[in-house]
Parts: C-alpha cells; sequence; structure tokens
C-alpha cells in the first residue's frame, strides 16, 4: 500500500513535467508566418495580382457583346401621306399618250403608319488587331504586379522572422539570467548561513550579518521582477506566434555561438541582388517604362476586325436576319500635340525611378555595411564578456578562500559575488545581441 501511494505521488508531481511543451526556433518561426495576419494578407495579395494577371491575358481575345430591344409604341414612328387627285391613264401601248391623254382616275388621300412596334436583337464580335501595344504592355505590367506582391509578402515574413528571434532570444536570456540569480541565491543562502553561526559563535559582528541580509532581500527583489519579465515576454511571444499563452513552454535552444563572423561574410555588391528591396525598386523602374508604353499606344492607331450579325422585325413584316464582317481604324490625330507633353511628363517620372533605385540602392549597401560591423562587435563583446566572467570567477574564488580564512572581510566576498553575477548577465547579453546581429546580417544579406 505504502508502494501504491509513493507512485501516486509521483506520477502527480510528474504531470506537470510531461504536460510541458518545448518549441526550437524553426518551430516557433514557422508558426509566427502560418499566423501572422500580414503574412496572410500579403499572400491574398498574391491571389489577387495572379488574378488580375489572368484578366489581362483576355484582352487578346475577341470582346464579344449582344443587345436586344423590342418596342410598343403608341402611334405609328413614322408615317407617310399622299394627296388625293386626278392620275393619268395608261392605256398600255404607248407611254407618250400619258402626257396627252384625256381620260383621268380619281386617287383619294390616304396615310401609311409605319414602326409602330419592332424587334431587334444583335451580336457582335470585335477583334483588335493592333492598340498601340497597350494589350502587350499591359500584360506584362500585371505580370510585374505579380512579382511585386511576391517580393513584398517575402519582405514581410522576413520582418516576421527577425521579430520572432528577437523576441525568442530575449526569453532565452531571461531564463538564463534566472538561472544566474538562483545561483547567486544559494551562494547567498550558503552564506547567509555561515554567518548567522560565526554570529552566535560571537566571531562576526551583527552588522555583517545584516549585510547578508540586505543582499538576499535586494536578490529576492530583482528575483520577482525577473519572474514577472519573464511572464510578460512569453505572454507577448505567445501571441505574436499564435499560440495560447502557456506558462510551461520551454524555448529548446540555447545560446551558443556557432561560428566565427568571417564564415557568414560575403560580398555585399553581389549580395544586393538577392535582396527584396533591391528587386522592388527594380520593379519601380520596370513599372514606369512600362506606364509611358502604355500612355505612347494612347496615341498610336488602333486597328481591329469584326463580324456582326442582326436580327430585326418590324410590324407585321416577315423577321430579317443581317451578318456583316467590319474593320475599323481609329487614328487620334488631335492628340497628337498632347502626346508631345504627355510623354516628355513619363520620361521624368521614369527618371526620377532610376535615381530613386541608385539613391535607395546606395542606402542598401550601407545597412549592409553596418550589420557587419555590429555583428562583428558582438562577437567582440562575447569575447571579451567571456574573459570577463572566468576573471570574475577567479576573483570570487580568491575572495571566498580568503574570507574562509579570515584574511578579507565580508563586503569583499560580497562585492565579489555581485560582481560574478553581472559578469554572467553580461555574457548572456552579449551572447543574445550575437543571435540578434546574426539574423540581421543574413536577412540584409539576401539570405
Amino acid at each position: 500500500m505504502k508502494n501504491y501511494i509513493v507512485i501516486c505521488l509521483l506520477l502527480i508531481f510528474a504531470l506537470p513535467v510531461f504536460a510541458q511543451r518545448a518549441l526550437t526556433l524553426d518551430e516557433c518561426k514557422q508558426l509566427a508566418l502560418q499566423n501572422n495576419a500580414k503574412v496572410k494578407n500579403g499572400a491574398l495579395e498574391i491571389k489577387a495580382s495572379r488574378q488580375t494577371r489572368k484578366a489581362a491575358v483576355t484582352k487578346y481575345f475577341p470582346s464579344i457583346s449582344a443587345s436586344g430591344a423590342m418596342f410598343e409604341s403608341q402611334k405609328n414612328l413614322m408615317e407617310i401621306s399622299t394627296n388625293g387627285g386626278n392620275l393619268p391613264v395608261y392605256d398600255g401601248k404607248d407611254l407618250s399618250s400619258l402626257l396627252t391623254t384625256k381620260l383621268f382616275a380619281y386617287m383619294p388621300a390616304s396615310t401609311m403608319g409605319l414602326m409602330k412596334s419592332g424587334t431587334f436583337g444583335m451580336l457582335t464580335a470585335v477583334q483588335p488587331i493592333f492598340a498601340g501595344g497597350r494589350i502587350w504592355n499591359g500584360n506584362r505590367l500585371a505580370l510585374l504586379g505579380e512579382d511585386v506582391s511576391e517580393q513584398k509578402n517575402k519582405l514581410s515574413q522576413n520582418e516576421v522572422i527577425l521579430r520572432t528571434e528577437e523576441q525568442y532570444w530575449q526569453i532565452v536570456s531571461l531564463n538564463e539570467k534566472f538561472k544566474t540569480i538562483q545561483r547567486y541565491e544559494e551562494m547567498l543562502n550558503s552564506l547567509s548561513a555561515q554567518v548567522e553561526d560565526a554570529y552566535k559563535s560571537g566571531m562576526v559582528m551583527k552588522n555583517d550579518l545584516l549585510k547578508v541580509k540586505v543582499k538576499r532581500s535586494e536578490i529576492l527583489l530583482n528575483k520577482s521582477k525577473l519572474e514577472n519579465g519573464k511572464k510578460l515576454a512569453a505572454m507577448a511571444f505567445c501571441q505574436y506566434i499564435g499560440l495560447p499563452y502557456d506558462s510551461t513552454l520551454i524555448l529548446s535552444d540555447s545560446l551558443v555561438i556557432d561560428g566565427v563572423p568571417q564564415s557568414y561574410f560575403v560580398d555585399h555588391t553581389e549580395a544586393l541582388k538577392n535582396r527584396s528591396e533591391y528587386s522592388l525598386l527594380q520593379a519601380s523602374v520596370r513599372a514606369e517604362e512600362l506606364q509611358s508604353n502604355m500612355k505612347l499606344g494612347e496615341y498610336l492607331p488602333q486597328v481591329a476586325i469584326g463580324v456582326s450579325g442582326l436580327y430585326m422585325k418590324l410590324d407585321e413584316s416577315k423577321d430579317r436576319t443581317l451578318g456583316m464582317v467590319f474593320g475599323t481604324v481609329s487614328i487620334p490625330i488631335s492628340g497628337w500635340w498632347e502626346a508631345s507633353h504627355s510623354l516628355s511628363e513619363r520620361n521624368v517620372q521614369e527618371q526620377i525611378a532610376k535615381n530613386n533605385m541608385k539613391d535607395n540602392s546606395e542606402l542598401l549597401l550601407l545597412q549592409m555595411q553596418k550589420a557587419w560591423q555590429d555583428f562583428t562587435d558582438a562577437y567582440k563583446q562575447v569575447l571579451l564578456s567571456e574573459e570577463a566572467k572566468t576573471q570574475a570567477e577567479e576573483n570570487l574564488k580568491v575572495n571566498q578562500d580568503s574570507y574562509n580564512n579570515g584574511m578579507s572581510n565580508l563586503s569583499d566576498l560580497l562585492e565579489a559575488q555581485a560582481l560574478q553575477q553581472q559578469m554572467n548577465n553580461q555574457l548572456t547579453d552579449a551572447k543574445a545581441g550575437y543571435r540578434k546581429n546574426l539574423v540581421t546580417y543574413l536577412q540584409v544579406t539576401g539570405r
């Protein structure tokens, strides 16, 4: 029975452990990309631009239209009236006799009505032959719009990934700091027990005991603040990646330095070609060129051919069906004067786009250079922090031995313990900075 109770207690205490969910950095990135509203909207914009491109393709095919009309008028729309009078009688032999005949027949006046009712129907198909290049350029502009949507969505994904990594490493660094403060607390607890025993034995003054208690109170306060910060960071992170808040969530990756900066370096001029921002700059120039071609097409002749079928029935007459083939040519003669100014304006817009591309490309190169410098500085900070941590640990060991041997006072030992905690936190911050600057450099170099 006793063994049964022990097993049950072990299972109860083990349940929270089994309920914990562990997530890697890559899993968090995937969740963020799946649940982020901006990325979702970007995917929808791609679908919309794809439909726009498909709609532009239909301009290559004939446009077909149908129309019909039916009317019933209160009165005849047309009337033909004839005056009455005597008409010469033809004898059936010589037409010239009509001029001299003395025989006449009386014709009374009359009125004939037309188009009191009717039905019309028309079906027309028009195939553009030449539209000034607007159909061709319109399709290329729609295809460019689809590519722009894809590049913008890629930028949104990069932004989400960067933000996810920043929050991920922030929580990991807070966890590391929490472990550090726990170790510091354990040292103070041990030191507190040692000083209290010494105080009871009359070996130290009460002032030393109070110093340790003050330090413990300070550590407890910092620990409480750190716990609150961890919780808030975890709540924000869960909301960002689209998960409900879970206090037992574990982040599996650790703050490790997996390579020197030189192993990640690439030629920035070549890397510029892989940037989505650079692709968008190129697209802006291309879009202005296509807009200029579209504007030019408005002032060129338009040629089309077509076929049409007509159904018609008026009044009581028999219905009729007619067919015809036609061609049209439209030349905007009066628009040529306007064209000289409109096309000059388009040339100016093209030059503006090219200037913007050149200027922003240089800014992208500067951004890559700055990211590289920040990355190398972060690596140097890690090396310096590791060295400082080693020195702080050695300093604590020396002070601990000196205090145990009665060669140094308590204040020196407390200061050495605080310095070690500070150096541990500094190293944690340096590693987190390294990871952040690494992903930033990878992104700004198109990776």
